[in-house]
C-alpha cells in the first residue's frame, strides 16, 4: 500500500533505497518486492523537490509506479521510453541520474521542466506540447526496424492527450506499419475507476499472457483456410472484451488492447510489460492512475494541483503567532482573469457570444463563464485545429465565437486561421494568452512567433495591448470588428492599472502618445511599456503605445518619423517578421530614410528562467533597451561625423 502524505516535506526526507539509484542499471538490480519501498521514497522526494523549486506536480505523483515499472522492465536508454507532454516526467528525471538536478529544475541555468534531448539520453524525444507521443514512438520503431536493432520502443500518453487528432493520426498509422511498438494509455479519468477489478484484471492478465497471444496468433494461422470461422472466432474475442473494457476501438484500429489495470499495482504492472515485451506488432496497455497519488491535498483537488508554488518557509514569530506582521496587499488580477471577466461581461450583453478553448478552460481564466453560460462554452479537449473551425461554423451562422488559445498552440491551427477564418473573413476574435516569453515553462510555451505569423495574413486586426485595462477595451473592440481579431496578453499580472467597468471601443488602427520627448522615439507594442517609459525617462524621449500591429498607425509613425532623429520599436516577440518589421516596410513603402533600431526576442530560443531573467537574456529588460539606444544614437553621431 502505497504511503499517504499530507504535508510537503521542507526538509530532505531519508530515502536511502532512492540515493542508491543513479541510473535505471541501478533501479534493474533491485529485487521486486523493493519497489513498492522504492515507490514511496520516490513520493516523498518528488514532493520535497517541488517543494523547493515549484513546478509540475500533480501528474508526476500519478506516474511514480509506471516509471518504476517502465525502467524496471525496459532497457533504458537503449530501449526507447517517449513520454508525451512531459508534465509528469519529473520521476523518470530522478531515476535517470537528474535526482540533486531536481532542484534547479525550472530556473535559470537548471534543468528543464519538460523531456529534453540535450539534457540526457534518457529524454529520447524532446517535447512541450501535447499528443506527440505516439507519432515520434512510432517513427524510432520504424527506424529501429530499417536498421535491425533489436530495440523495443514505448510511448507513455494520457487520456487527456489522447483527445487531439494527431493522437489518432498516430493510431490509424501504426496498423499499416505494424510495428513493434507499445502505447501506455495513463488514464487518470475517476470517472471509469470502477473498470479497476478483479474481472477487469483477471482478463489483463490473460490478454497479456504468452499462453493466449500464443493460441491467438495460432488460431489465425490455422484458420485462414476458414474464412468464416476466422472471422467468428475474432468477433467472438472483440465481443468478450468488450464487454469488460472499453477498448473496442483500439482493436479496430489494429491495436492489441490490453486493460484497464491499476496504474498503481507495482506488481501487476512488471508483470504485464514483461509479457508485453515478448509481444510484436502494435499493443496499447491502458492503465488507471490517480493524479496527485500519494499526496492527499492533490488526490482531493487535481486541477487545484497540477502545479505547485515554491513553498517558502513561516519565519519563527509569523509560526509562534500564526500571524504575519507584514500587510497583505490586494492582488493584482493576472490577464487570464481580466480576459475571463471580460468575456462573461460580454456575454450578459450579447447573447450571440459562444466561447471556445481547446482544453484551457483553468488557465484562461473562463471558470465563471462557464458556470454562468454552460450552454454557450464548448472545451473541445486539446484540438486547437477543431477549436478553430468550430469557431467558424458557428460564426458562419451568426454567432459570435471567441477562441481563449494560448499563443504557442495557435501554430498548431495555422492552417484553419487562414484557410477557414480569415480566407472567409468570419467574425472570429482570438484572445492570444501566454504572448511573449513565459518563464519557467521555456521555449516549448513561449508565444514568441504570434505577432510575425498574424499581422501576414490577409484581413487579420492584431492587437498588442500595454495593461489591464486596455486589453479589456481592445477585446471589446475586437469583438465589434466585422472579420478576424486577435488581442495577444501575456502570462501573469500587469502594472496594475485601473479597469474601467466601462468598455468603449477603440479606433481601429490608431495608437496613442504617452510621453512627448525630443530625438528618439520609441514606439511600443505590448506590456513593456513600463520599460519603455523608465527609458524615455532618461533620454528625454517620446513614447508611443502603438496598440495596433495591423493595421499599423501610419500615420502616427509618419509624425514620429518627421520629428526625431531614430526610431526605436519594441516588442516581446521575434524581431523577423514582427512588429518592428511591420514599421521598417511602411518607412521603405514611403521611401522614407531614417534610422530604425528594431527591439525584439533574438533569432534564439531563450531558456527557462524567472520572466525578468529572459527579459535580461533577450536584451528587453530597461537597462539593456537604455544601452541598445544609447549605442546607436552613438554610431549614428559618428556617421554623421565621418560624413562631415
Amino acid at each position: 500500500m502505497a504511503e499517504i502524505f499530507t504535508d510537503i516535506p521542507l526538509i530532505r526526507p531519508n530515502i536511502p533505497l532512492l540515493d542508491s539509484i543513479d541510473k535505471p542499471d541501478d533501479l534493474r538490480k533491485l529485487d521486486e518486492d523493493q519497489l513498492e519501498e522504492l515507490a514511496d521514497q520516490l513520493r516523498a522526494y518528488l514532493l520535497y523537490a517541488v517543494g523547493k523549486t515549484g513546478g509540475h506536480f500533480g501528474a508526476g505523483l500519478g506516474v511514480v509506479e509506471l516509471t518504476i515499472a517502465l525502467h524496471y522492465v525496459y532497457n533504458t536508454p537503449h530501449d526507447r521510453l517517449v513520454w508525451d507532454v512531459g508534465h509528469q516526467t519529473y520521476p523518470h528525471k530522478i531515476l535517470t541520474g537528474r535526482r540533486e538536478q531536481l532542484l534547479s529544475i525550472r530556473q535559470k541555468n537548471g534543468i528543464s521542466g519538460f523531456p529534453r534531448r540535450t539534457e540526457s539520453e534518457y529524454d529520447t524525444f524532446g517535447v512541450g506540447h501535447s499528443s506527440t507521443s505516439i507519432s515520434a514512438a512510432l517513427g524510432m520503431a520504424l527506424a529501429s526496424r530499417m536498421n535491425r536493432e533489436d530495440r523495443k520502443t514505448v510511448a507513455v500518453i494520457g487520456d487527456g492527450a489522447m483527445t487531439a487528432g494527431m493522437a489518432f493520426e498516430a493510431l490509424n498509422h501504426c496498423a499499416h506499419t505494424d510495428a513493434d511498438l507499445l502505447v501506455l494509455l495513463n488514464d487518470n479519468n475517476m470517472s471509469i475507476s470502477r473498470n479497476v477489478g478483479g474481472l477487469a484484471t483477471y482478463f489483463s492478465k490473460i490478454w497479456s499472457s504468452r499462453f493466449y497471444n500464443a493460441i491467438r496468433e495460432g488460431g489465425k494461422k490455422v484458420l485462414k483456410s476458414v474464412p468464416s470461422a476466422a472471422a467468428f472466432v475474432r468477433k467472438t474475442e472483440e465481443h468478450l472484451k468488450a464487454m469488460v473494457a472499453p477498448g473496442i476501438v483500439f482493436e479496430e484500429l489494429g491495436f492489441n488492447y490490453i486493460g484497464p489495470i491499476d496504474g498503481h499495482d507495482l506488481p501487476l504492472l512488471v508483470h504485464t510489460l514483461e509479457n508485453l515485451k515478448l509481444l510484436s506488432g502494435p499493443v496499447l496497455l491502458h492503465t488507471i492512475t490517480r493524479k496527485g497519488k500519494g499526496y492527499a491535498p492533490a488526490e482531493e483537488d487535481p486541477i487545484g494541483y497540477h502545479a505547485l508554488n515554491k513553498i517558502e518557509p513561516k519565519p519563527a514569530a509569523q509560526v509562534a503567532t500564526g500571524q504575519s506582521k507584514t500587510k497583505v496587499e490586494k492582488p493584482r488580477p493576472k490577464y487570464q482573469q481580466v480576459f475571463g471577466d471580460w468575456l462573461t461581461d460580454m456575454a450578459e450583453i450579447d447573447p450571440r457570444l459562444v466561447a471556445i478553448t481547446p482544453a484551457m478552460c483553468e488557465g484562461s481564466g473562463m471558470q465563471d463563464f462557464a458556470r454562468r453560460f454552460p450552454d454557450r462554452f464548448h472545451d473541445v479537449a486539446i484540438a486547437e485545429q477543431h477549436a478553430v473551425t468550430l469557431a467558424a461554423g458557428l460564426a458562419c451562422d451568426g454567432q459570435k465565437p471567441v477562441v481563449a488559445i494560448y499563443s504557442t498552440f495557435l501554430q498548431r491551427a495555422y492552417d484553419q486561421l487562414i484557410h477557414d477564418v480569415a480566407l472567409q473573413d468570419l467574425n472570429v476574435l482570438f484572445g492570444l494568452d501566454r504572448a511573449g516569453l513565459v518563464g519557467e515553462d521555456g521555449a516549448t510555451h513561449a508565444g514568441a512567433y504570434d505577432l510575425s505569423y498574424l499581422r501576414c495574413i490577409p484581413r487579420m486586426v492584431v492587437m498588442t495591448p500595454s495593461d489591464e485595462n486596455e486589453t479589456r477595451q481592445l477585446l471589446y473592440t475586437g469583438y465589434l470588428h466585422r472579420g478576424p481579431a486577435a488581442v495577444r496578453y501575456p502570462r501573469g499580472t500587469g502594472p496594475g492599472t485601473t479597469i474601467q467597468t466601462q468598455m468603449t471601443a477603440l479606433p481601429i488602427g490608431v495608437g496613442r502618445l504617452c510621453r512627448e520627448g525630443r530625438g528618439v522615439a520609441i514606439l511600443n507594442f505590448g506590456t513593456l511599456m513600463p520599460a519603455a517609459l523608465e527609458v524615455a525617462d532618461n533620454l528625454n524621449a517620446t513614447v508611443a503605445d502603438m496598440r495596433f500591429v495591423k493595421p499599423l498607425d501610419t500615420e502616427l509613425v509618419d509624425r514620429l518619423a518627421a520629428k526625431h532623429e531614430l526610431l526605436v520599436t519594441l516588442e516581446e516577440n521575434v524581431i523577423m517578421g514582427g512588429a518592428g518589421s511591420a514599421v521598417s516596410e511602411y518607412l521603405s513603402q514611403t521611401g522614407t530614410v531614417m534610422p530604425l533600431l528594431q527591439l525584439g526576442l533574438p533569432d534564439r530560443f531563450i531558456e527557462h528562467a524567472q520572466h525578468g531573467d529572459q527579459l535580461r537574456a533577450a536584451g528587453l529588460d530597461a537597462d539593456s533597451i537604455l544601452n541598445a539606444i544609447q549605442t546607436r544614437l552613438t554610431l549614428i553621431k559618428g556617421h554623421r561625423i565621418a560624413v562631415f
